[in-house]
């Protein structure tokens, strides 16, 4: 007899059949072997957690904070979300708004959950994270695409994203600071595409996870446009080095967080204790964390950007915030996954395929810059020497 799975294997799939991360982890067995490896593939500054953030969880933990939690979260964590989110955002926010779950990745799985299923539609923003297209479809909609060009600054294109409303359209799923771009919205895209949501009556998923890092530590608000119908997404990863602690937030109005109890009752039954205890210290010196944060990746942009200049048919697009950056490698005639993959054997050298992320960085490459700048520059000079090798 034959093993059937289900469809929901299909809808997570790579793209293509081609997993965008096995450069990543075979450069990463490589310098666990001692090779001369530079890694830029993946958001994870080599940067410790706050010292104040690891006692706080250290003390809740030996203090017997090990046992259930409320599945929406603590309520002082929750109190200090949605007091940041109104100081933010300049819009009413409460405890009754806020669910705590494990990071930004799992908001987003449980946004699509509850705003659509099969039948319909999620429009998206190309290019988008890696994941999106399958926390999106895990719901049964169907995804659709709206662009993003590289030659508008890949802010994205708001008559393409009116004109691909139907009537099965139910959400509008977007990133801002975008990744892999690192575009900010703008005030006129916020009111633009607050608008449309407005007339038609959708549902906006606005993905703030590099928010925090952005300048003055904010992003145009579209919640403050649209309440009722915008969800914000965020955590505490990017902005307090807290990657690998799991601890984010949904954020929405107060029926639809009922739902997302209901929901997280059955996927997590609540985030362990000592790490919300972790993250109420990290909100409680949230202002000069973010601005370390800032500092460190504003530095090392402005590094890297300048190393990259003047690389023969390399072209690096400057991004407005986040760690991220696109090199446009089209004219090398490789395409991004030859040139990737030409780059690591040959320098030693791991970054991210653009196509990974959408139609419109395909033959784009997505370097992290939350390294040392010695090491960008070192990879900038790698990079250099292996695009003049390709004359």
């Amino acid at each position: 007899m034959k093993r059937r799975f289900a469809p929901i294997i299909d809808w997570i799939a790579h793209e293509g059949g081609v997993d965008p991360w096995a450069i990543h982890w075979e450069a990463r067995q490589a310098k666990e072997r001692g090779e001369d490896v530079i890694l830029l593939s993946v958001g994870d500054p080599p940067i410790d957690t706050p010292v104040a953030v690891v006692d706080r969880a250290v003390a809740a933990l030996r203090g017997g904070d090990t046992h259930y939690t409320e599945i929406l979260g603590k309520m002082p964590l929750r109190e200090r979300i949605a007091a940041m989110h109104a100081e933010r955002t300049g819009a009413p926010c409460g405890a009754e708004n806020v669910a705590v779950l494990a990071g930004t990745q799992n908001g987003l799985f449980v946004a699509s959950l509850c705003l659509a299923s099969h039948g319909d539609e999620i429009i998206t923003i190309d290019p988008m994270y890696t994941t999106y297209p399958a926390s999106i479809q895990a719901s049964g909609a169907k995804l659709v695409r709206v662009p993003a060009h590289a030659s508008a600054g890949f802010h994205p294109d708001l008559k393409a994203l009116e004109a691909a409303i139907t009537p099965r359209t139910r959400a509008i799923f977007l990133a801002t600071p975008s990744n892999p771009a690192g575009v900010v919205l703008t005030e006129s895209d916020c009111d633009a595409i607050a608008a449309i949501a407005r007339r038609h009556g959708l549902w906006i998923v606005s993905d703030e996870v590099y928010a925090g890092i952005a300048d003055g530590n904010r992003v145009p608000s579209l919640a403050a446009r649209l309440p009722n119908q915008v969800v914000t997404l965020g955590s505490l990863s990017k902005s307090h080095a807290m990657t690998g602690w799991r601890v984010g937030w949904l954020i929405g109005p107060a029926d639809l967080v009922k739902l997302v109890d209901e929901l997280a009752l059955c996927m997590l039954y609540g985030i362990p204790g000592f790490i919300q205890e972790a993250a109420i210290a990290a909100l409680d010196h949230r202002v000069e964390i973010e601005k370390d944060m800032h500092d460190y990746c504003q530095l090392r942009r402005e590094t890297l950007y300048r190393a990259l200049t003047d690389i023969p048919r390399v072209k690096p697009y400057w991004p407005d915030a986040g760690m991220f950056m696109l090199l446009d490698v089209r004219e090398t005639g490789l395409g991004s996954a030859g040139f990737l993959r030409g780059l690591f054997e040959t320098e030693k050298v791991s970054l991210l395929d653009g196509a990974a992320f959408g139609r419109e960085t395909d033959g784009f490459v997505r370097v992290c810059f939350a390294a040392e700048p010695a090491e960008l520059e070192e990879a900038a000079r790698r990079i250099r020497r292996y695009a003049t090798s390709l004359a």
